[in-house]
């Protein structure tokens, strides 16, 4: 089969032709996404097995402990108000921690001074289990939906013939992807390229719900603000330390944190009401735009310090595992339709890279006084049987003779009410070009001149159409902007 232009037709590997591949579907166009996308599970599924051994994205990183300490108050409110959370209600709370700050797209012994995405994951060992933050240096994503979350990543990897990365493969995806321009702005802007992992900001990306002891619930996301300076690389800078070095960021944390000088990140907040709030020009849930500041102010929570190294690479840093569902009483889902296939895709990479029994491992088990008891057994590499209660032959629930119980459901479930047809659509409200616009006229001259530098360098490498379909994207979000890239590459802004 193909299409009007000649194209073969995508199908899946059941040979069945694909509809649409650019959306999940969902109850209505803002979500939540339903279990049977079968396109998407096997996409992504097939997606979080392409490597072996290394992870597929995020392969390099560096792993530390520490502890989080809560102010007791979100803002100037208790925190009660907004969560049930018990880390953080009580003022001088500690909680252990352990962060694996990674680069994204390059392999396992690549350069931390590449261009990329910085991974900023955090394990909270907390009273009721672990809680996994996941998130990045930078606030947006370059997609909206996880169903595209293949391609975009496809596209920033080296070509599967040559084995480059090739400019001309990532921009023409990127410039068949409007939503990816505020991300290309932060990511080619001197922000594309953290001085080390102790002077990056982190950002929980995606946005959750916080729910309160009355059940009551607030969107929300997760800002990591470093104590130590934000600084970041230009190109130049970058390229003279990979001529020496491939893993400076990791030297200078595991150096630090020996010296005893302990880097810390305070944890802040922003909230909304849960709704669609329909006075804003985007979705708040949306992971390619921002919430503004001024409109939605930053709420300290607490502050993390990091105190201790590693002792073993492989098996603290290996084999350490997050998953954006990984939450604790108090933080929930909400309807993000990048959240919904991250979650799915971190622990299925894990029970794939790792094994079944990937959370048997000390590196990811919860704290030792929290009793970890499920009727999971068997498996590749089990060497531990879960707490099944008095009976060892109860392997089940319910039972009336041993085993396991529920909890109690004391606690108010935070119930949304969602309808809507069931629909592979994209959301209303995209505003593609807006704050990528805004973020340009914010920056300063030398971070506009960076920007439009390694943009320009690398566009040069590419087919003429992509470069002029890329300066169309940019003269949207500023005229300038546009004018200043068509400049570099000696090309027509009309064009």
């Amino acid at each position: 089969m193909s299409d009007q232009a000649g194209k073969p037709i995508l199908t899946t590997r059941q040979g069945h032709p694909v509809h649409n591949n650019q959306q999940q579907r969902t109850v209505g166009s803002r979500g939540p996404a339903t279990l049977e996308n079968y396109h998407f599970l096997e996409k992504i599924s097939h997606f979080d097995r392409e490597r072996i051994p290394e992870r597929v994205v995020h392969a390099r990183g560096f792993v530390a402990h520490g502890e989080f300490e809560a102010y007791g108050t979100i803002g100037d409110q208790p925190a009660a108000k907004y969560t049930r959370a018990k880390l953080f209600q009580t003022k001088g709370r500690k909680t252990p921690v352990t962060i694996r700050f990674s680069t994204v797209i390059g392999g396992r012994d690549s350069s931390e001074a590449a261009r990329d995405p910085r991974g900023f994951a955090v394990k909270f060992r907390t009273e009721d289990g672990n809680w996994d933050m996941v998130g990045n240096n930078l606030q947006v994503f370059f997609i909206r939906d996880a169903i595209k979350f293949p391609d975009v990543i496809h596209s920033l990897k080296p070509d599967p013939v040559t084995f480059r990365q090739e400019p001309n493969r990532i921009f023409d995806f990127m410039s068949n992807t409007p939503e990816s321009m505020h991300m290309l702005t932060w990511l080619f802007s001197p922000y594309g390229i953290p001085k080390n992992y102790r002077t990056m900001r982190g950002s929980g990306v995606n946005t959750y719900r916080l729910v309160n002891a009355e059940g009551e619930g607030v969107l929300v996301k997760f800002h990591w603000l470093t104590q130590q300076g934000e600084h970041n690389l230009t190109q130049a800078e970058a390229d003279a330390i990979q001529a020496t070095e491939l893993g400076h960021a990791s030297k200078d944390l595991y150096e630090a944190i020996e010296r005893g000088e302990f880097p810390q990140w305070e944890l802040n907040v922003q909230i909304v009401s849960d709704d669609e709030h329909p006075e804003l020009d985007f979705d708040p849930l949306d992971d390619t735009k921002i919430w503004p500041e001024e409109q939605f102010p930053y709420l300290p929570v607490g502050m993390m310090t990091l105190n201790r190294n590693i002792t073993d690479h492989h098996n603290e840093n290996e084999q350490i595992a997050f998953g954006t569902g990984v939450l604790i009483d108090g933080i929930d889902f909400s309807d993000d339709k990048m959240l919904v296939g991250r979650t799915f895709s971190y622990s299925d990479t894990q029970r794939y890279r790792v094994g079944p029994n990937y959370l048997q491992l000390p590196i990811n088990r919860p704290r030792e006084d929290v009793l970890v008891s499920t009727n999971q057994g068997g498996g590749q590499m089990s060497y531990g049987v879960d707490n099944r209660g008095g009976n060892p032959h109860i392997n089940f629930e319910p039972s009336s003779v041993a085993g396991l119980a529920e909890a109690d459901d004391s606690y108010r479930e935070y119930r949304p009410f969602v309808s809507g047809q069931i629909m592979k659509a994209p959301i209303e409200r995209q505003s593609n070009y807006a704050q990528a616009g805004r973020r340009y006229r914010e920056m300063a001259d030398w971070e506009r001149d960076d920007l439009i530098l390694n943009l320009t360098t690398l566009l040069a490498q590419c087919d003429k159409h992509i470069q002029e379909k890329m300066v169309w994207h940019f003269s949207q979000c500023d005229e300038e902007y546009g004018r200043r890239v068509a400049e570099g590459l000696g090309i027509s802004v009309s064009a």
